[in-house]
């Protein structure tokens, strides 16, 4: 069966075809790097870890690039808030993304390149914008793009400029030909720090957000490639404007099929710091092991809204335990990458894995061939059945722990331990210390004990 792929751009799912006949050129916008990543980046950078590892599982040579927005308002701000170098804030949590990311299974990407280190090719793009009539430069310094002079803007998100102007609320920024028009070069205020500013025929200033990734993608890729991928949020403006300033400056197709992951929600609401809903990778990891949370996100299709909650982490890790289950009653030796090129797809189960995979990644569909496995695991107890299982789990970036090592974990703490720190946690509730409480619960969950209260009383479980 032929791959095929929902493409945003074209609204359809499409056979696809590489460029480059056995090699994919993937690109997909990353972290603005000045804080720790969330719940919602951890969810982005799955699918497309999935959408990658699925790619070089099918026999692709993958060249994929993950960047990094190293400049930017906010990462000036927090960098002056905390006295430091922007360098020094996005080196830091550059390496936290890296260790949270990693625990969940998310590969490095071939390429992770920095904003800061192609200002030359941005200005290059800028310059070549500027030359065929398609930016201008502000009084202010400022450099912009001329939306209304780029025919087709609008196609990737649906959205015509008479219905963009229709919607504007806010008066046009000084120097603007066109309230549409977005900035390509942003002239520096006296008032930031000296790194934050970087020489330019426009005089002293830093890249705007999106020419960043036109510049990285174009130069890392080339031109013209096979998929550009990011969250929902970011097919417009981030994603319309890339292809609007990439397109215009090179005369040719930018890219060939488009790719966005749904949204999050967490108890089915947006989540929000105002709602005190909003939670990092490494608050989660906390409660639950990276694998569980991997598989949470993985189990929805990657262009569908998932629902993030504890009972789902709880479902997540009680399913998940299921398939290790079949996986402990086969003595198999440690896993291998040597293992998922070995998978034979013309065995049943293996072919209807690959049918759901080559249908838009359809991961949730795939899972549930991994149960059938399963069951015939536990009936038959096969070496090669449970040897494909782990496979074809691996494919998916799951099931390559040594079974016992995931069903043990948050086991050790004793049955009476656990009821004392329920009786601890009531008794801070009766006395209204909700913090405490809070804190025996986190505990608790830390351990692998999930707390269900209840008009009857509390209830735990492992997971």
């Amino acid at each position: 069966m032929t791959l095929k792929i929902y493409n945003t751009l074209t609204r359809q799912a499409q056979a696809f075809e590489p460029l480059e006949p056995g090699h994919v050129r993937l690109y997909v916008c990353g972290m603005t790097i000045y804080d720790l990543c969330h719940i919602g980046h951890a969810r982005m950078m799955t699918a497309f870890d999935l959408v990658v590892r699925w790619l070089r599982a099918s026999g692709y040579r993958v060249t994929y690039v993950r960047n990094i927005t190293d400049i930017d308002d906010k990462i000036i701000r927090r960098a002056v808030e905390r006295g430091i170098t922007l360098r020094q804030l996005t080196d830091e949590m550059t390496a936290a993304m890296h260790q949270d990311i990693g625990a969940i299974g998310v590969l490095p990407p071939t390429h992770e390149p920095r904003a800061t280190d192609y200002v030359p090719q941005m200005l290059s793009m800028i310059g070549r914008l500027q030359a065929k009539g398609l930016a201008y430069q502000t009084p202010g310094g400022d450099v912009n793009f001329a939306v209304r002079r780029f025919e087709g803007y609008g196609r990737l998100s649906g959205k015509s400029l008479n219905d963009l102007r229709a919607g504007e609320r806010v008066a046009v920024e000084e120097g603007k030909h066109d309230p549409l028009d977005f900035v390509l070069w942003k002239a520096a205020k006296p008032t930031e720090p000296a790194d934050a500013k970087y020489d330019s025929p426009y005089g002293p200033g830093r890249p705007g957000w999106h020419i960043e990734c036109s510049a990285m993608s174009c130069e890392l890729l080339g031109e013209h490639f096979d998929i550009h991928g990011g969250g929902m949020d970011l097919q417009f403006p981030h994603h319309e404007n890339e292809i609007a300033q990439s397109v215009g400056a090179t005369d040719r197709p930018f890219v060939n099929v488009w790719m966005h992951n749904g949204f999050l929600n967490v108890d089915n609401e947006k989540m929000s710091k105002s709602l005190d809903n909003f939670f990092t990778i490494r608050d989660v990891l906390k409660q639950v092991d990276g694998q569980t949370l991997r598989f949470l996100f993985i189990r929805t299709h990657y262009r569908s809204p998932l629902n993030f909650s504890d009972a789902h982490l709880e479902d997540a890790r009680a399913s998940l335990k299921r398939l290790y289950t079949a996986l402990d009653s086969v003595p198999l030796e440690p896993a291998s990458e040597q293992d998922v090129r070995d998978i034979d797809w013309a065995e049943p189960h293996a072919a209807a894995f690959k049918a759901a995979m080559d249908e838009d990644f359809n991961a949730p569909a795939a899972i549930a061939v991994l149960f059938e496995l399963a069951s015939e695991v536990n009936r038959s107890r096969r070496e090669d059945q449970a040897r494909l299982l782990r496979a074809l789990g691996g494919t998916l970036g799951l099931l390559q722990d040594p079974p016992q090592a995931f069903l043990q974990a948050g086991a050790g703490i004793a049955e009476a331990e656990i009821q004392s720190m329920i009786e601890a946690r009531s008794q801070a509730k009766r006395e209204r210390d909700f913090a405490r409480a809070d804190h025996i619960r986190d505990a608790l969950m830390a351990q692998g004990v999930l707390l269900k209260d209840s008009p009857q009383g509390t209830t735990w479980s492992r997971v």
